[in-house]
């Protein structure tokens, strides 16, 4: 009885972290900082996908993105059709600079439509 007991708390501990990751991998943080400059945002690479895959920016106000060192292969080819984003980062020095001017909720994906993510512009 006291191993069969050890085993469901040992079982509920997992269960517990397990579902604290889930819920931080369904909700990210965005990674938006507001500069002088404009609004800088750094998008790594997790589970196979953008990381954070859901960021928010201001509507009219310079954005640049950079794709750290975490992003490989096609990943690195960054489009946002609808707002004519299209570039491909070579290394973690290359930005992908836009000024987006309308508002909404926008797809953005690697060349291939691999990655995906959302962008929000306010």
């Amino acid at each position: 009885m006291k191993n069969l007991t050890i085993l469901i708390l040992v079982f509920i501990l997992i269960m517990g972290g397990a579902s604290l990751l889930w819920i931080n991998e369904k909700n990210p943080s965005s990674n938006t900082n507001l500069t002088n400059s404009g609004q800088e945002v750094v998008l790594s690479m997790k589970n196979y996908n953008y990381y954070p895959n859901i960021i928010e920016v201001e509507a009219d106000k310079r954005v640049s993105i950079t794709l750290d060192n975490s992003v490989r292969g096609c990943y690195r080819s960054f489009n946002i059709p609808e707002l004519g984003v299209s570039k491909t980062s070579a290394n973690s020095d290359d930005k992908i600079i836009f000024t987006p001017t309308k508002k909404g909720t926008f797809r953005f994906a690697c060349s291939m439509g691999m990655g995906t993510g959302t962008i929000i512009v306010k």
